[in-house]
């Protein structure tokens, strides 16, 4: 048998810091300088620098260089050389190939000279150049110690597809991470998110990746999927980067951290002590996006707070969109009836951009409604979290020119024009509504037909699963069919009568009014154990959004102070306010 020897790459430090040299180079250039750089093992650090007729003065050099210090992935040591592509038609620098030392550095540069072509693109930026003439384009290396991603990905050369990054940095359990410099990408119309650093959730297929669903059985029962969720193929037209797959609680259902978390350990939420829940379903596209400040966007899923809560305990920007804005083919359901995609993010201005980019023909929205809702708002500053909330109003009411806010009361608004036929009380309506809909539901598209493969290659044996999920899934199996449709019908009463009475649609502002409802915070340990899963039944105000299909997004406002007892000192945890509009004003 001829003998198969293929690399995978490799990793080197330079300047302190690890990197991951991929085996595929970005290009190949003819270059005769190779030897008068400093190299190791056939490779040299370098930087490209394009510059255009109008200036190729070191000076220039200099100032671009300046500018490359704030990416994380460049440093001083790929100054070592400097490959300057000069334009087409220009046969000669103004200083001489050699040595140089640029303004603000203290070492001194190579300078080799290539000549720009036409046929290829070499952006600006860190790489590492071989005696061949081969250009690679290096990955910073990242440990995950927040425990928020299930596995690190790169691009294959298979198109479209992804694999495995074949690189570790040392760390107990810690997954290792690769980013690409920022310096490759420009951001344009048509690629509104180039460069930005995505994690996607563990329920979106990506091409040539195993999906886990957050379950190790079914992640070692299926093979690799062969194409992209509709959210995450929207995402890398947008020009987004995955960088890897993220943690999720099994099959999505919420989990507590630790108690609850078997498979896989519950990623770990950066505020506060560091042992606070992270909240769930999307606890690992939390969690990362909550520590990481080279991870710039994560995709999310929110079915009955699964984005929300996890937004809430770690600070984040996050958005459940109306319901049905994107098609989710090729991700996991829970129940598609209440199922969405959307971000978990620290930067608004990225945000809006991967909204706009997901939510295609997104209308966007100049004109603001000047009434504003609250639910359960404090009256008075009487604590940091009620004085940073109450701050968070007055400037919300001055931009918007808003008269005082109308505390809504949900339960009187009811009683007061619900429709003839509906029960008196939206608990009523609505209590079993939620925990039929995800059990019955996940139950027939995810649960039977994973059983019934996995039995019929395991000689009937059934594979292992969390106790929440069976706990929920248990409570279906008591259900008649026929609950399905009433739960849809019930979902749909609530809908209706919010949509026309509470959160209604107007042609100028999309809605007229804004809801506002605050999250106080309040320390959750995870150490501490709470008794076994339950049912998730009932009415509240975070199932407004579910319910109704309106869009509900948390903003991050400050934070407030605690004792903790796991520090035995005084830390501090996100304070947050969600804000709902009417159906479909997403793009206000």
């Amino acid at each position: 048998m001829a003998l198969s020897l293929i690399s995978t790459g490799g990793t080197l430090m330079l300047g302190n810091i690890p990197y991951y040299v991929p085996a595929t180079p970005f290009t190949t250039i003819y270059t005769s300088g190779f030897g008068r750089l400093q190299s190791v093992n056939g490779l040299a650090p370098v930087t490209v620098i394009s510059i255009t007729a109008a200036d190729d003065s070191i000076g220039h050099l200099s100032s671009i260089i300046g500018d490359f210090a704030a990416d994380d992935v460049w440093n001083t040591g790929f100054l070592h050389g400097l490959l300057v592509r000069r334009p087409a038609g220009i046969y000669r620098l103004n200083y001489s190939p050699g040595s140089i030392t640029l303004s603000g550095s203290n070492q001194s540069s190579t300078i080799i000279s290539i000549r720009a072509n036409s046929s290829s693109t070499i952006p600006n930026g860190p790489y590492f150049l071989s005696a061949n003439g081969a250009l690679y384009q290096p990955l910073r290396l990242y440990s995950d110690f927040a425990g928020a991603f299930t596995q690190a990905l790169i691009s294959s050369s298979s198109e479209g597809s992804y694999s495995a990054l074949p690189a570790a940095l040392p760390g107990i359990e810690s997954p290792t991470l690769g980013v690409p410099s920022r310096l490759y990408y420009t951001r344009t119309a048509s690629q509104p998110l180039a460069g930005v650093r995505l994690g996607i959730k563990d329920i979106y297929d990506i091409s040539g990746v195993k999906t886990s669903n957050g379950n190790r059985a079914f992640y070692g029962f299926y093979p690799p999927t062969t194409a992209n969720s509709v959210p995450v193929q929207r995402l890398i037209d947008a020009g987004a980067i995955i960088i890897g797959k993220m943690k999720t609680s099994q099959f999505a259902n919420g989990e507590r951290a630790t108690a609850d978390w078997v498979d896989y350990h519950s990623p770990f939420n950066p505020r506060g002590d560091g042992y606070q829940d992270p909240s769930s379903s999307s606890s690992g596209p939390g969690a990362a996006a909550g520590s990481y400040p080279w991870l710039d966007l994560t995709l999310g899923s929110d079915t009955g707070g699964s984005i929300r809560g996890p937004s809430q305990v770690q600070g984040l920007f996050g958005n459940r969109p109306t319901h049905g804005l994107v098609e989710l083919t090729g991700t996991m359901p829970l129940a598609p009836e209440l199922d969405t995609a959307g971000f978990l993010c620290r930067d608004p201005t990225i945000w809006k951009a991967a909204g706009i980019a997901l939510y295609a023909d997104l209308p966007l929205y100049t004109d603001y409604p000047t009434a504003i809702q609250t639910i359960n708002f404090p009256t008075s500053a009487t604590t940091e979290a009620s004085n940073l909330t109450l701050s968070f109003l007055s400037r919300l009411q001055a931009f918007l020119g808003s008269e005082n806010p109308t505390p809504l009361n949900l339960t009187s608004a009811w009683a007061a024009s619900k429709p003839t036929s509906a029960p008196p009380t939206l608990n009523a309506l609505l209590n079993l509504t939620y925990p039929v809909l995800i059990s019955k539901q996940q139950t027939r598209l995810v649960r039977d037909p994973f059983f019934a493969a996995y039995a019929a290659v395991y000689d009937g044996r059934k594979p292992f699963v969390d106790p929440s999920p069976l706990v929920r899934w248990a409570f279906g199996d008591t259900q008649p069919e026929s609950a399905v449709a009433e739960a849809q019908a019930n979902k749909t009463v609530f809908m209706d009568w919010f949509n026309a009475n509470i959160l209604v649609n107007d042609s100028r502002t999309c809605s007229q009014s804004l809801l506002l409802y605050a999250s106080t915070p309040s320390p959750q340990y995870r150490n501490l154990y709470e008794g076994p899963p339950t049912v998730p039944f009932g009415f509240s105000t975070g199932r407004i959004s579910v319910f109704a299909e309106v869009p509900d997004v948390v903003v991050p406002i400050g934070q407030a102070g605690y004792q903790s007892d796991i520090t035995e000192h005084a830390e501090v945890l996100p304070v947050t306010v969600d804000i709902l509009a009417a159906r479909g004003c997403d793009g206000m």
